[in-house]
């Protein structure tokens, strides 16, 4: 085994990066790592209708406006006013890059007259294209379609040596070209060749599945390079061809601290008093009827109450049902769509594909840059798509949204057992799953709400009962009652029980207090008699000690006068 350093010591150099030539069409030099290969052919295939002529030509106008690379369009099923007009739609003004000379479009549209006689080659062909490459010094090259060609000819030895002629003409002018082809029947064209012969071969397919018509892309081959290997949707919008691919989607996004609040006093209590967190994905599943699509407005209305722009998608009510409905529950939307806070978009699910849908939502967050986004509900994207394209579709929305810093809020609907659709399985990619249930007691059909998970925050276990009523929308504590969880009149039943238990020990409170302030009462007047009474005694005791004091002094006096009495000479001092 050679080792590095032994490498060094032989000199041998680093292997050079794959040279690329980026096609600027978004989303496919993603997949490809870089674009098509620099210099060689690649072939694009597919049905009628796939998008390959629009693949060549917008390959060599992003050439021309984005990477200063001239190039030539070389067509054989319309004229050059067809082609111009075709892209005109596009924003794609060939006349004025012509005009520039930066691109030449070459329009040869072969009569259906033709017929297979003699020997036929294109070294006409080839130097026609070679004096047009010369004319605006062209470093890309597109050759639609060169199935045309040979579409009255049935010699196929013919053919293939002459597809292999005119790519090996193009290798070795080092011209980075695009040739497109029409399936064949159980191979990628016509003629079955071209993919042997071209450096990157990509599958483009037009589909319908339940009535819905969706585009593909495929990297079939592409030597030299790795590349994504997946079937990716791709739309044709108002910018031309764009793919949809997941695989580019990193997760190297900032994250916000900020807390924002999801409208409903109840519920932020349960998020752990302060709501999401802001730029992170929210989830409201449950089944028909439990109030998603509420809980979805009030996170709108509270986004607009702070003065940002909401972006509310629904594919199942029109814009005057949610108006409607969500006023009777005191939610005015239609006021703060006035003032330009609250944009809606409402549309059916089956009026374009799955792909179109998601093109269509990123323009508008991209030309409105709202700080929440509301996706109502998802389930609908699935009609017409399988579990796999609609898991990708949501992914990528999440984390574009995510990337963006824009607080993704998402219903889904789930069924009576409370459980999401396996085909709509996205609570892992979002941060808070909210779960809105159907609670059954006495009779009764309650809403309920707990929250199945937050990340990153402290958030209530319980499970609370979800009020929506002409007062507003509430989270409230449910009652644990001895049959279990209470809600409805049941709750309402036990917390009356409950007062009703409370006011009477508050009665019997006040009773003992009163009974306790009587005795205070009784002793302190008892206090205030022995009070009275000591002081008579104390008056009275006074008088007999001073009437004793007396008495002791009289008999002092007496005793000192007898003295005086039997004394023969008076003292000095008397008179």
């Amino acid at each position: 085994m050679v080792t590095n350093a032994e490498v060094e010591d032989l000199g041998e150099q680093p292997r050079s990066p794959f040279p690329k030539t980026p096609t600027g069409i978004k989303g496919f030099d993603e997949i490809t790592g870089g674009g098509l290969p620099a210099g060689r052919p690649s072939l694009v295939c597919g049905p009628p209708g796939a998008g390959k002529s629009l693949f060549a030509l917008q390959f060599l106008v992003n050439g021309v406006t984005r990477y200063a690379e001239p190039g030539v369009f070389l067509t054989f099923e319309e004229n050059r006013a067809e082609v111009v007009a075709a892209v005109d739609s596009l924003n794609f003004d060939l006349d004025t890059l012509e005009g520039a000379g930066r691109l030449l479009v070459d329009a040869l549209p072969l009569e259906s007259e033709l017929v297979d006689t003699g020997e036929f080659d294109l070294e006409m062909l080839m130097v026609r294209l070679a004096s047009a490459v010369k004319k605006i010094g062209a470093k890309r090259v597109a050759i639609d379609n060169v199935e045309a060609l040979f579409a009255t000819f049935d010699r196929p030895v013919l053919v293939r040596s002459e597809l292999r002629r005119l790519f090996r003409w193009l290798k070795d002018n080092e011209l980075t070209a695009v040739v497109t082809g029409e399936r064949g029947e159980g191979t990628l064209t016509r003629h079955g060749i071209e993919g042997y012969l071209s450096d990157c071969v990509v599958v483009l397919d037009d589909r319908v599945v339940q009535d819905v018509a969706t585009r593909r892309l495929r990297v079939l081959k592409y030597r030299g390079s790795t590349h994504g290997r997946n079937e990716y949707p791709f739309l044709i919008g108002a910018d031309g061809l764009e793919v949809l691919p997941i695989t580019s989607l990193g997760l190297s996004q900032d994250v916000s601290v900020q807390r924002v609040s999801t409208g409903v006093r109840g519920l932020d209590e349960m998020l752990g008093g302060a709501g999401v967190f802001r730029g992170s994905g929210v989830l409201v599943s449950g089944s028909s009827g439990t109030g998603k699509t509420t809980i979805a407005a009030c996170f709108a209305d509270a986004a607009c109450r702070r003065g940002e722009v909401a972006l509310f998608f629904s594919f199942e009510e029109s814009q005057p049902e949610i108006f409607r409905n969500m006023a009777s529950v005191g939610l005015d939307l239609a006021d703060w769509v006035e003032q330009g806070l609250l944009h809606l978009h409402c549309e059916r699910p089956t009026t374009r594909g799955l792909e179109d849908h998601l093109a269509m939502m990123q323009r508008l967050i991209q030309e409105l840059s709202p700080s929440l986004v509301v996706i109502d509900p998802v389930n609908s994207l699935a009609r017409g798509a399988t579990a796999f394209d609609v898991s990708a579709m949501l992914m990528r929305q999440v984390y574009y949204l995510k990337s963006a810093g824009i607080t993704a809020v998402m219903t889904v609907l789930s069924d009576e057992s409370g459980v999401e659709q396996s085909i709509i399985n996205i609570s892992s990619m979002v941060d808070t799953s909210l779960e809105v249930v159907m609670l059954n007691a006495v009779g009764e059909r309650n809403r309920g709400l707990y929250v199945l998970k937050s990340r990153g925050t402290a958030h209530s276990n319980q499970i609370r009962e979800f009020l929506i009523s002409d007062l507003g929308v509430d989270v409230v504590p449910v009652v644990i009652g001895e049959g279990g969880v209470l809600t409805g009149s049941a709750r309402i039943a036990a917390e009356s029980a409950e007062r009703a238990a409370a006011q009477g020990l508050s009665r019997e409170s006040e009773e003992l207090a009163r009974a306790l302030e009587d005795r205070r009462e009784t002793v302190d007047a008892h206090v205030d008699t022995l009070h009275a009474d000591f002081a008579a005694e104390e008056r009275l005791a006074q008088r007999l000690i001073e009437a004793s004091e007396g008495r002791q002094a009289a008999v002092r006096r007496d005793r000192l006068a007898q003295g005086r009495r039997r004394t023969v000479r008076n003292p000095e001092n008397e008179p």
